[in-house]
């Protein structure tokens, strides 16, 4: 019974982060022109499908060969080869559904990168992007950073329950390379000056970041090791719900009360906040107070219009602002971690010995480490992309819309209704009222 019970628990975890995924199909649909819907959607279905399916066939062995620098366990991992016995309907192996879960990591971090690159890159480029970052890049990292026995816990005292660094970290800065080769749409920067390109449909772009709170409690569901003896972190350290339950609501309040101050009230980057103040208390949320998740969420809430700003300066257009609230918010939190929790003991298994304390230079070094990962594969294949043009689509297809060469449907075959701002006299409620 206790073994079912385990199996619901993940079970239940990865249905709930399939909601990441409708967040981020609607998210991205929202923030698209009307030009663009149906393929920004068939994007985010493909990027499912595909991290998926790769991830099986090569991104678990990664997790299970990698966890010591540079390669730790290429014997041990055959249990990870698609050919295993573990990796089949063995009825005395739960692979499949510790598998499934980081299956859903996998795609979350290959999701990321498609809002940024939204309306001119080429969809066999994007598979190509998303597929390494899915299934190869971000499981490297989470075997450095996010197992038991990894070398950044082991060697570094290393500490980060909710995987800010080795799913939103390592995919900002993979972003961030292939958006400094992909370059900014077509209107978007005139004369040095950005000019806001702005969501065909916002409200549909907010409801999607609302799914994607629901689904971030699976997501956090599984950053949790349940046993028949109680919850550990993925490190080994006792942790329970009720901790990441008060990290994770005050970290969406903080958030979304910061951004909102810092935005000056702009519904975009308001909502974001939330995501933004889950991220940049993930590094520690088993451990935080709810006021100190608070209090980080909404300075993480705070920091991301001023980063969308920084980037706009080098012309580098992040269409649903991943680089800011995934990667700059992920490398604040990890930062301000190392020195809240520095000197609190992080507890080493099956027999690796004992690992530092979490300390700001474990922390802030894992940082750089993990953000490097990243950002190198994701600049360098998608210059190699671009040097054989490859990368992005035609001037004239991103001016006509993807839809119309893309996708053999139109989204809104009746046309969109629209609602005009009207400066002259208007009746309302029967009565004139004046401009």
């Amino acid at each position: 019974m206790e073994a079912v019970v385990t199996d619901l628990f993940y079970w239940m975890s990865i249905a709930l982060m399939i909601c990441i995924h409708a967040g981020f199909l609607a998210y991205e649909v929202g923030a698209s022109r009307s030009k663009n819907v149906l393929a920004s959607a068939m994007k985010n279905l493909l990027t499912f499908a595909v991290v998926i399916a790769t991830f099986f066939f090569f991104g678990w062995w990664f997790y299970n060969a990698f966890f010591q620098f540079p390669v730790g366990a290429i014997d041990a991992a055959t249990a990870a080869l698609p050919w295993s016995e573990d990796m089949g309907p063995n009825v005395t192996s739960v692979t499949g559904i510790f598998w499934g879960a980081f299956a859903l990591f996998a795609a979350t971090t290959g999701s990321i990168m498609s809002g940024a690159v939204l309306e001119r890159i080429r969809t066999s480029s994007f598979l190509i992007l998303t597929t390494v970052l899915g299934s190869v890049v971000w499981i490297i990292g989470a075997a450095w950073a996010w197992h038991g026995n990894g070398w950044l816990l082991t060697e570094w005292g290393w500490h980060d329950f909710g995987a800010a660094g080795c799913v939103h970290l390592i995919a900002g800065a993979f972003t961030l390379g292939v958006l400094m080769n992909l370059g900014p749409r077509i209107g978007r920067f005139v004369g040095g000056k950005a000019i806001t390109i702005p969501p065909h449909n916002l409200p549909l772009t907010m409801l999607g970041l609302m799914l994607i709170f629901v689904g971030f409690f699976g997501f956090l569901m599984g950053c949790v090791v349940y046993t028949n003896t109680g919850y550990f972190t993925i490190f080994g350290n006792p942790t329970n719900l009720s901790a990441i339950a008060f990290s994770t609501l005050m970290g969406l309040a903080g958030g979304i009360i910061g951004a909102y101050v810092s935005s000056k009230g702009e519904p975009f980057w308001t909502i974001s906040g939330g995501l933004a103040g889950v991220i940049s208390v993930a590094p520690g949320m088993d451990l935080y107070h709810p006021a100190l998740s608070f209090v980080i969420a909404a300075v993480g809430g705070m920091l991301i219009p001023y980063i969308g700003r920084l980037l706009e300066k080098f012309e580098i257009d992040d269409v649903v602002g991943a680089v800011s609230v995934h990667g700059g918010c992920a490398f604040y939190g990890l930062t301000v971690s190392g020195f809240v929790l520095w000197g609190y003991p992080n507890v080493a298994i099956d027999g690796f010995g004992t690992p530092p304390d979490i300390n700001p230079l474990g922390q802030i070094g894992g940082a750089v480490v993990l953000a490097l990962l990243g950002f190198v594969p994701g600049y360098a294949i998608s210059l190699a992309l671009k040097k054989v043009d490859m990368l992005r689509i035609p001037a004239e297809v991103e001016l006509a819309g993807l839809d119309l060469s893309e996708v053999p449907a139109t989204p809104y075959p009746e046309g969109i209704p629209v609602t005009t701002l009207r400066n002259e006299d208007a009746v309302i409620g029967g009565e004139e009222v004046k401009a």
